[in-house]
């Protein structure tokens, strides 16, 4: 795979980097999206931002509790791919390296990636309604336990940001920051549609960093980037890391 001078020679040069990742890289691993688009039945012909909402944990906490623990058991088949492990040893590769992700499924920290900034939350953590309690669920356990706090007796719900809902601030805070101080930033598979976090890009451009963008298909950020990679993530990140390291 041909990879040009002047991108490995950003790449090379930088010394904080920071990586924001979407559906896409975890797609290449045969995890469903779950989004149908439009009004897309998905669960009992309740759309997405139905029963992904949190009016839903407030009225049926049982009903959202079926479909998540239905896409855990579909992640179950689900292993991390090239893309991931590749993106496991950048973190000893750069001086500061941040990784950013959209996605709730594991699948980069199973590949190795450590203190990952994780937006939208993990399907195997769940958290008491009332306390606030948080809880480390096993990947086999389906369905999830436990279901009821063991502090206070409350109900438990899944440790992932629904419809409805913000983002974790410290969290997202802590994404700001690194966004806003590294000198390469690279957007990985997501479709830069999904706010506030296509804004990290956004943030890091106006503060002087190179933008990166790997995704098979144009996105709203691509004219916005200084280098466009029309591959897969999990075929190109392989090779460019052979080069870098």
């Amino acid at each position: 795979m041909e990879i040009s001078s002047e991108l490995l020679k950003v790449i090379k040069s930088a010394k904080k980097v920071c990586v924001l990742t979407g559906a896409g890289i975890s797609a290449e691993s045969g995890v469903p999206t779950f989004r149908g688009g439009g009004n897309s039945a998905v669960w009992k012909g309740m759309p997405f931002d139905q029963i992904s909402s949190a009016r839903m944990v407030r009225e049926n906490l049982a009903e959202v509790w079926e479909w998540f623990d239905y896409r855990r058991g579909v992640l179950q088949n689900c292993q991390p791919n090239a893309a991931h492990f590749a993106l496991a040893k950048w973190q000893k590769k750069f001086e500061d390296f941040t990784l950013v992700t959209q996605n709730i499924d594991g699948l980069h920290t199973r590949a190795g990636s450590e203190d990952l900034l994780e937006l939208h939350g993990n399907i195997n953590r769940s958290y008491c309604t009332n306390c606030e309690k948080r809880f480390q669920m096993n990947a086999e356990d389906i369905p999830h336990k436990p279901d009821s706090c063991d502090e206070c007796g409350a109900k438990v719900r899944p440790d992932v940001v629904l419809f409805g809902e913000i983002l974790p601030l410290e969290v997202f805070r802590k994404a700001e920051q690194k966004s806003r101080e590294c000198d390469l930033f690279f957007i990985i598979g997501t479709s830069a549609l999904v706010y506030p976090a296509a804004g990290l890009a956004e943030i890091a451009k106006y503060s002087g960093a190179k933008l990166i963008e790997i995704n098979p298909e144009d996105t709203p950020l691509t004219d916005f980037c200084d280098f466009q990679i029309r591959e897969k993530a999990g075929e190109f990140l392989p090779s460019l890391t052979v080069f870098m390291l």
